[in-house]
């Protein structure tokens, strides 16, 4: 008798604690998806905001960098369609726990080139670990005696840069096979626990966190990029760069070590949560076990009912749906004008920080902090204001529509000005300004008795405010050494730079292009451009939604995400780099190939 009472005491005790674990609620999995979504897009959405450092680190173009940012999309493509199909057949959570590690060791993978290529090498002119030679100019010493950072073009170096790119790229299909389950699985179980009157509450929740997250990602980029590339392999006093310099290389690898260990950590707790959960009630409390049998047993039929599609009659299904949808005229207009604004998202956010660094001469890390703190918020006053306007006059699909255009007839209306709001291309010597064209570009008459290579770089700024490809190119015999730092004050005796008629001096890094003060109106219209654009964002959504048939709703979602992804999300960034390449004046050269572009006409870059 004491045993069977001490036996039901113990299950009573363990229903309790079951009934109280953390795994059977919905806000806690809202939490945990909330924590999950931002580090994701913080992986995603980081190298975006490294990705000028990134260029300049590895010698990639522009157009390869696009590639490289939009390439997540195609293993995220692959696979959209079939999460429709698989959704009420898997274990939802474990799918997400397993996307959610592929994730985060696509974040990881990101950061394997910095730890298995050498340290970063560029051009100097004072005696370092690297080299005991200098980059001034040197009268009677031979081009290939010169410490450039083409010295160390061997066949190895080669293959290592292959190798970066193929570590790049696949972890990049990682990112995007990772990332399918992620939003669709936790949508619809959200959707499926939570109580009708907090479903929506969750879920704008999880949407604003997807809008934050990018922004987020570039503050990050911002902290990271302040730390010199190899602060793992060479101590402070060694490096004689500051991060003004056009040579200098951010820590890039740290943001997606800190990205990823937070997916990492994320993903645990989505292999504890159960199949189906008790149904949350509206006043927040679990509904008592009768309630959640009846609950469960209704979507164990749902559940059957879907499955007793066949995976080839789903697929046969497919191409009727998608083609009744793409004949309705509202849904493909909207859809196709959808492409259009997200194309050029897609390549702003890929290419807007080395659009700031270039046109304003800014730092990489200044660049980032705008575009998180200044941008990316001003897109979400933009997304909210348009759906309150809709909220607050109830407004018809025609409102809607008339509401779009007028959002984005004025968006292009404060943009125009943007064409004219930039530097002019600085005034380099032998690239972009010769005072005699008897010696062409690259060689000048001043600096023929040192045999400049060509493919040194690092650039100073006469005091005749012309810069200069690197000392030797402006023929400087002397540097000025700060003691305490080791880092360059000036170079002095420059036999190419005229000062009142005596050979001039020149101070390390470029001449500012003098137009700073153009940099806010920018930033200002930039936002504001942003904050119309956004505010169609509600709008053109639900006049997709409201204009389908209602079965096909949630089928029609899934085509709108696959047409951006195939028609912007994948090419914008692609066109956008290749559009930036077309710009470049001088390339740097690397294996005799074309490698990162060192000099672009800053006009050409803003109007393309």
């Amino acid at each position: 008798m004491t045993s069977t009472s001490t036996k039901s005491s113990y299950m009573e005790q363990s229903q309790r604690t079951l009934c109280r674990s953390p795994f059977l609620s919905i806000k806690f999995f809202v939490f945990c998806h909330g924590f999950l979504q931002l580090s994701q897009l913080l992986v995603s959405g980081y190298l975006k905001s490294s990705i000028s450092t990134i260029e300049r680190r590895y010698g990639l173009s522009s157009q390869t960098s696009g590639l490289l940012a939009s390439f997540n999309e195609v293993g995220n493509t692959l696979l959209i369609v079939f999460i429709s199909y698989f959704g009420s057949r898997v274990h939802r959570p474990r799918f997400i726990g397993c996307g959610a590690i592929l994730v985060s060791l696509a974040g990881f993978l990101m950061s394997l080139p910095h730890f298995i290529t050498g340290p970063y090498k560029y051009d100097q002119s004072v005696a370092s670990m690297f080299s005991n030679t200098t980059d001034l100019c040197q009268l009677g010493v031979q081009g290939s005696q010169w410490n450039t950072s083409d010295a160390g073009c061997t066949p190895h170096a080669a293959r290592e840069n292959h190798a970066v790119l193929l570590v790049m790229f696949i972890a990049q299909a990682l990112l995007g096979i990772g990332g399918v389950p992620i939003q669709p699985f936790g949508i619809s179980y959200i959707d499926d626990f939570a109580s009708e009157r907090n479903s929506p509450l969750y879920l704008g929740i999880l949407f604003s966190v997807t809008v934050i997250g990018p922004g987020v990602a570039f503050m990050l980029g911002s902290a990271m990029l302040r730390f010199y590339v190899d602060i793992d392999k060479v101590t402070g006093g060694k490096v004689q760069l500051t991060n003004k310099d056009p040579r200098w290389v951010g820590a890039w690898w740290l943001g997606f070590l800190v990205a990823a260990s937070l997916v990492a950590l994320s993903a645990v707790p989505y292999f504890f949560f159960p199949r189906e959960m008790p149904k949350e009630v509206a006043n927040g409390k679990e509904g008592d076990s009768k309630k959640s049998e009846d609950v469960l047993s209704q979507l164990r039929s749902r559940s059957e009912h879907v499955q007793s599609l066949s995976l080839t009659k789903f697929i046969k299904h497919f191409p009727l749906v998608l083609l009744r949808n793409l004949r309705h005229p509202v849904f493909l207009l909207v859809v196709l004008a959808q492409v259009n604004l997200s194309a050029m998202v897609a390549g702003l956010a890929t290419f807007m920080g080395k659009f700031l660094e270039r046109q304003f001469s800014l730092t990489a890390s200044l660049a980032n902090l705008i575009i998180g703190a200044v941008n990316i918020p001003g897109a979400m006053v933009g997304i909210v204001v348009g759906g309150a306007i809709l909220k607050r006059f109830q407004m018809s699909l025609r409102q809607c529509s008339a509401m779009c255009v007028l959002g984005m007839f004025l968006c292009l209306i404060v943009a125009f000005p943007l064409l004219f709001l930039g530097c002019p291309t600085q005034k380099v010597m032998g690239v972009t300004y010769s005072e005699s064209s008897e010696f062409g570009y690259h060689t000048l008459e001043c600096n023929l008795q040192c045999n400049c290579p060509e493919k040194a770089y690092n650039p100073i700024c006469g005091s005749n405010a012309i810069e200069y490809i690197s000392p030797c190119s402006a023929g400087c015999r002397g540097v000025n050494v700060d003691a305490d730092n080791n880092s360059v004050l000036n170079y002095t005796n420059c036999s190419c730079i005229s000062d009142n008629g005596l050979m001039g001096s020149a101070r390390p890094g470029t001449c500012s292009t003098g137009c700073s003060h153009l940099f806010l109106p920018f930033v200002i219209l930039s936002c504001l451009a942003g904050i119309l654009a956004s505010t169609s964002h509600t709008p053109s959504f639900m006049l997709i939604l409201r204009s389908i048939q209602p079965e096909d709703k949630s089928f029609a979602v899934g085509i709108q995400f696959m047409l951006l992804r195939v028609l912007a999300w994948m090419p914008g960034p692609v066109l956008y780099g290749s559009a930036i390449d077309t710009t470049c004046i001088l390339w740097e050269k690397k294996c005799d190939r074309k490698a990162a572009c060192r000099y672009y006409d800053n006009n050409l870059f803003r109007q393309r």
